[in-house]
C-alpha cells in the first residue's frame, strides 16, 4: 500500500457529501489533525516534507506581500513605543521642581525606610499609567568643590509639597528647599566644554536575590568620601532612579524567584537551553529543590546553608513594596572650547575624571551580599544623566532602596548641607495677620501660613533677641507699618537709623499727617521734646536727673547729683519755659543767677544757693565741672540743643500714644554713645510719663499703642524698674517691644525682669551662651542647639495666646514690602510743615501744646498756676534753630 500525501486543499476527485462540508468545525478540524498525525506515525519523513513543502508555497504566495507589511508593523510598534516613552517622560519634565533636603543635626537611621514607604503612594491606577505611565522620583547626591548637595527631583505631576511633607515626616527636623529643576550637573558657559565621565550600575544577578540592606556603620560615607578633593570646575553626581510597581512587574519577579529557587535560568535564553537540556524539566528541578532542602543532593553543609539562606533572603524580599530603580553616576570637569587646547590636558583631566568616576562606582561594593552591583558602560553619560529618564531598572524592596538612597546619619561626615535647627510648627490659636494681628513671619513646616501677634496678647509685650543681620529690623518694621496701617500709636527708637529710613519710604500716604520725626542727620529744625517742660515738677525733675545719672553712672557722684537737682528745680520755679540749655548760665553767670535766684522762697533751695554763693571760683569750678562737661558735650550738638532745649515742647507724646507716630532717628555715628544713649533714655521716660497719665483716662477709652525700642539696653536708663515698667503698660495698654542683640547688654535685674514681664519671644540665632539660658522658654521642643543653629530670617517664637504662654514654634521672617519712591520725602515735607505749625502754635500761646503744668504746691518747688506769657528769646545765630 502506497503512503498518502497529507494535502492542505480539497480533494482533487469526488468531493465530499454534502453532510461532512456542513459539519461542525471542530469535528473537520478533529479529524484533519487525526488525518496528519496518522500520516506522520506511518511515514514520519514524507509528511515533514509536505509540511515544509506547504510552508515554502505559502511564503513564495504570501511572502512578499506579509513580509513588508510585517515589518512595517514591528516598526511602528517599536516607534510608537519610543514616541510614547518620550512623551510620558516630557510630561514628567513639564513644571518639574528640585528639593533639596538639609539634614537635620541628628538624623534617625530608619528615615530612609520611612522615606520611600510613604513615596509608595505615588502610584497611580492602572488606567493613567497606560495613558501617562508611572512618574519617578530621582535621588541625587551633587558633588562641587563647596561640598555635596542632596536632591529629589520630582516630577510636575506629583503634587506640591507631598514629597517635601514626606521628608520632613522621615526626618524631624529636615529643611526642604524647593526650586526650579536644574541639570544635576552644571551646563558649559561660553567658551567652555564639559567633558563627562560615567556609567550605569545594574544588579548582576537576577534581581529576585537582594542587595545588603543591614549596615552597623553608614554605607553613606564611602560614596560621599569618594568625590573628595574636587577643583574649581569639577562636579560629580550620583543619581539613583526609582518609581513603585506593582502587578505584572512584580508577578514577573515572583516568577523569576521561583525558577532562583528551583535551580533555573531567569534569562530567556538560559530558559529555553533548559528546555533542550535533557533532566532539566520542572519535576527534575523540583525534585533537586528537595532534596537541596533536605541536604541529599549536597552533601557539603557549607553549600546547603548558602542554598538556605539565598532563598529566606528571596522570600525577604518579596514581602512588603518593590521599587524599580536605576543607578547612574558621572563626573564632569569644565574644560575652555579653544580648539588649541594642550591635547595633554584634556588626557589627563579624562584620566583623573575616569578615576573619581570610578571610586564613585566601587563605594557600592558595600552593598554585596546575595546579589552585588556590577558597571555597565552609557554612551553620552552627560545627556543620559541630565535627562533622569528611567527605563526598565531593577527591583528593590523598600530596606534596600533605603540602604543606598538616605541622608548620612553621620555626624562626622565634612561636606554635608546641614538644617541649624528643628522645624516646628505653631500650636492651634496662632493668629493670621489681619486689622487686630501684627504680622511677624510665615511658618516653616508643612504649607507656608502667615502667622501674627493679637494686638490684646501684644500688651504681655514682647522681646527680641538677635545678632546683627539676623532679621530684627525686618521683623519690627513689619509689626511697625501693620500698627501705622491700622491707626495705632507708635515711637519708635532706632539708634542705627536704617529701620526708620525703611519705615518712612514705605508709611501710606494716609499717615503723613501723624508722622513727627526726630532724625540727628537731617538738615532742618527737629520738633522739640523740652524734659524740663510740663508734668509735675517733683517728678519731671526726678526723672531727668535719674537719667543723667544712669548714663553717666561712672562717672556721676552725690555732689553732682545734688547740683543738677538743685538747678533743675529753681529753673522750674521761674516763670517762662525753663531748657537745660538754661543750666550752664545758672551754675556759671553770676548776673543770670541773682536775677534766677532772686524769688526762691522754698528755704532748702535757698540754703543750697547761699551755700553755693559762699564758694570761691576755683572751688565752685570744682563742684560743677563734672556736670558741665557733660552738660557742653550735650548741647553742643545742634541736633540736641534744638530736640531737647529748644524752647516749649512742640510734640505732645499723649497724642502720639492716641494714633500719632514718632520716629526717633539718632544713630550713634551721628551723635556719639553717650549723647545717644541720654536723647533715647529722654525719650523713653518722657512716654512713660505720657503712659502713665493714661490713668486719667478711662480704660475702655484707651488706645492700643506701641512703644518700640531697638538696641533697647542703650535706653532703659530710667528711675522705674524694668518689671514695674512692664507690668503696669498693659493695663495703659501701650505694648512694649525691646530688641538686643545678646543677653550679656543687660544687667541682671533687666534680664530677669525682661524675662519674666516681657511674656512672648521671638530668638534668633544667639551665642551657645545666651542659647542655654534662652532654651528654658523654649524646651523641650527646642533645645539650645536648635537655638544656636537658627540660619538668617529664622526665629524660634513663643507667644502669648489669649493671656497663656502657647507652645514655641519656628518661623521665617517676610521681608518688608518694596518701598515707594519718594514717599519718604513726601512725609517728611508733610513732618516739617507740620512742626514748624505747633512751633509756631507754642511761641504764640505759650505750653498749650503739652498741657498747662499744674499749680506748684505750698513748698515752691512748682509754678505759680497763673503765669506770664514767656519771654521771646533772641534768634541764634545757628541758622538751624532759627528753623
Amino acid at each position: 500500500m502506497l503512503p498518502r500525501t497529507l494535502t492542505w486543499g480539497p480533494p482533487a476527485l469526488d468531493p465530499p457529501p454534502e453532510p461532512l462540508l456542513t459539519a461542525a468545525p471542530t469535528h473537520s478540524t478533529a479529524l484533519v489533525a487525526a488525518g496528519w498525525m496518522e500520516d506522520y506515525l506511518r511515514d514520519p519523513g514524507g509528511a515533514l516534507l509536505a509540511l515544509l513543502s506547504r510552508l515554502r508555497d505559502l511564503a513564495l504566495d504570501w511572502g512578499p506581500i506579509a513580509v513588508p507589511v510585517l515589518a512595517v508593523l514591528v516598526t511602528g510598534v517599536v516607534l510608537g513605543r519610543r514616541w510614547w516613552a518620550r512623551h510620558c517622560h516630557e510630561l514628567l519634565l513639564a513644571d518639574a521642581r528640585q528639593v533639596t533636603v538639609l539634614a537635620p543635626p541628628t538624623v534617625d537611621p530608619a528615615g530612609g525606610a520611612a522615606l520611600w514607604s510613604n513615596l509608595v503612594g505615588l502610584l497611580r491606577p492602572g488606567w493613567r499609567r497606560a495613558f501617562t505611565g508611572q512618574p519617578h522620583v530621582a535621588c541625587e547626591y551633587v558633588f562641587s568643590e563647596a561640598g555635596v548637595a542632596i536632591r529629589l527631583w520630582v516630577p510636575g505631576l506629583i503634587p506640591p509639597g507631598l514629597v517635601e511633607r514626606a521628608i520632613e515626616a522621615a526626618w524631624p527636623g529636615a529643611h526642604t528647599r524647593v526650586g526650579p529643576a536644574e541639570p544635576p550637573l552644571p551646563t558649559p558657559g561660553e567658551g567652555q566644554r564639559r567633558l563627562v565621565v560615567g556609567g550605569e550600575l545594574r544588579l548582576a544577578r537576577p534581581e529576585a536575590l537582594p542587595i545588603r540592606s543591614d549596615f552597623d556603620a553608614d554605607p553613606i560615607r564611602a560614596l560621599i568620601g569618594a568625590p573628595v578633593g574636587l577643583g574649581r570646575e569639577e562636579y560629580a553626581c550620583v543619581q539613583v532612579l526609582a518609581r513603585p510597581v506593582t502587578g505584572r512587574r512584580v508577578q514577573h519577579a515572583r516568577r523569576a524567584a521561583r525558577r532562583v529557587h528551583t535551580g533555573g535560568s531567569t534569562r530567556l535564553v538560559g530558559r529555553l537551553l533548559d528546555a533542550i537540556t535533557p533532566g532539566t524539566g520542572n519535576r527534575s528541578r523540583r525534585s533537586a529543590a528537595a532534596r537541596t532542602t533536605t541536604g541529599a543532593l549536597h552533601s557539603d553543609p557549607q553549600t546547603s546553608l548558602e542554598y538556605a539562606a539565598q532563598n529566606r533572603a528571596i522570600v525577604a524580599k518579596q514581602r512588603g513594596s518593590q521599587f524599580e530603580t536605576v543607578v547612574r553616576y558621572a563626573v564632569a570637569t569644565l574644560l575652555p572650547a579653544d580648539a588649541d587646547i594642550d591635547e595633554g590636558e584634556v588626557r589627563r583631566a579624562r584620566e583623573v575624571a575616569r578615576g573619581r568616576a570610578h571610586a564613585l562606582a566601587a563605594s557600592f561594593a558595600s552593598y554585596t551580599e546575595h546579589n552585588h552591583y556590577t558597571r555597565r558602560r552609557v554612551r553620552h553619560p552627560g545627556a543620559v544623566v541630565d535627562s533622569r529618564r528611567l527605563g526598565r531598572g531593577d527591583l528593590l524592596s523598600v530596606p534596600e532602596l533605603a540602604a543606598i538612597a538616605h541622608l548620612p546619619t553621620d555626624e562626622a561626615i565634612p561636606g554635608i548641607q546641614r538644617a541649624g535647627a528643628r522645624a516646628i510648627a505653631p500650636p492651634p490659636g496662632i493668629a493670621t495677620p489681619g486689622p487686630e494681628a501684627k504680622p511677624i513671619g510665615v511658618t516653616d513646616t508643612g504649607h507656608q501660613r502667615p502667622v501674627a501677634l493679637r494686638v490684646p496678647d501684644a500688651r504681655h509685650h514682647l522681646h527680641v533677641i538677635g545678632a546683627t543681620g539676623s532679621g530684627k529690623s525686618t521683623l519690627l518694621g513689619n509689626m511697625i507699618l501693620a500698627d501705622a496701617e491700622a491707626g495705632r500709636g507708635i515711637v519708635l527708637i532706632d539708634p542705627k537709623g536704617d529701620l526708620v529710613t525703611d519705615v518712612l519710604s514705605r508709611l501710606p500716604r494716609s499717615a503723613a499727617d501723624r508722622v513727627v520725626i526726630f532724625d540727628a542727620d537731617s538738615k532742618s529744625r527737629p520738633p522739640c521734646l523740652n524734659p524740663l517742660d510740663g508734668g509735675e515738677t517733683d517728678l519731671t525733675v526726678d526723672n531727668l536727673v535719674s537719667v543723667f545719672r544712669r548714663v553717666y553712672s561712672a562717672f556721676w557722684g552725690p555732689r553732682t547729683d545734688d547740683v543738677m537737682r538743685a538747678a533743675c528745680l529753681t529753673l522750674r520755679s521761674q516763670e517762662g519755659v525753663a531748657t537745660l540749655a538754661d543750666l550752664p548760665k545758672l551754675l556759671a553767670d553770676e548776673a543770670f543767677r541773682s536775677r534766677v535766684t532772686a524769688g526762691i522762697i522754698d528755704p532748702v533751695l535757698r540754703g543750697f544757693w547761699s551755700w553755693y554763693e559762699e564758694l570761691t571760683d576755683s572751688s565752685r569750678s570744682q563742684v560743677i565741672s563734672p556736670l558741665m562737661n557733660k552738660l557742653r558735650a550735650f548741647l553742643l550738638r545742634p541736633f540736641v540743643r534744638d530736640a531737647i532745649a529748644g524752647g516749649h515742647s512742640t510734640v505732645d507724646i499723649s497724642q502720639v500714644l492716641d494714633g500719632g507716630i514718632c520716629l526717633v532717628r539718632i544713630p550713634k555715628g551721628s551723635l556719639g554713645e553717650e549723647t545717644t544713649r541720654l536723647v533715647g533714655s529722654l525719650v523713653v521716660a518722657r512716654t512713660w510719663q505720657a503712659t502713665t497719665g493714661r490713668a486719667r483716662t478711662p480704660q475702655r477709652q484707651r488706645r492700643d499703642a506701641s512703644l518700640v525700642i531697638d538696641e533697647c539696653h542703650n535706653f532703659l536708663n530710667l528711675p522705674y524698674p524694668i518689671e514695674d515698667m512692664l507690668a503696669e503698660a498693659r493695663g495703659f495698654r501701650v505694648a512694649m517691644t525691646l530688641a538686643h542683640q545678646h543677653l550679656g547688654q543687660l544687667p541682671r535685674e533687666l534680664r530677669e525682669g525682661m524675662s519674666t514681664n516681657a511674656r512672648s519671644k521671638i530668638f534668633f540665632n544667639a551665642s551657645p551662651e545666651d542659647s542655654r539660658e534662652l532654651s528654658r522658654h523654649t524646651a523641650p521642643r527646642l533645645s539650645d542647639h536648635d537655638l544656636a543653629h537658627l540660619g538668617v530670617y529664622h526665629a524660634a517664637v513663643r507667644l502669648v495666646l489669649g493671656g497663656e504662654e502657647a507652645q514655641p514654634f519656628t518661623m521665617l521672617t517676610q521681608p518688608l514690602p518694596p518701598a515707594v519712591p519718594g514717599r519718604a520725602q513726601e512725609i517728611r515735607a508733610v513732618a516739617r510743615r507740620t512742626a514748624r505749625t505747633r512751633a509756631t502754635e507754642a511761641t504764640t500761646d505759650g505750653p498749650a501744646t503739652t498741657g498747662a503744668r499744674p499749680p506748684r504746691g505750698a513748698s515752691g518747688s512748682s509754678r505759680s498756676a497763673n503765669r506770664s506769657e514767656p519771654v521771646a528769646r533772641p534768634r541764634s545765630a545757628d541758622p538751624r534753630r532759627n528753623g
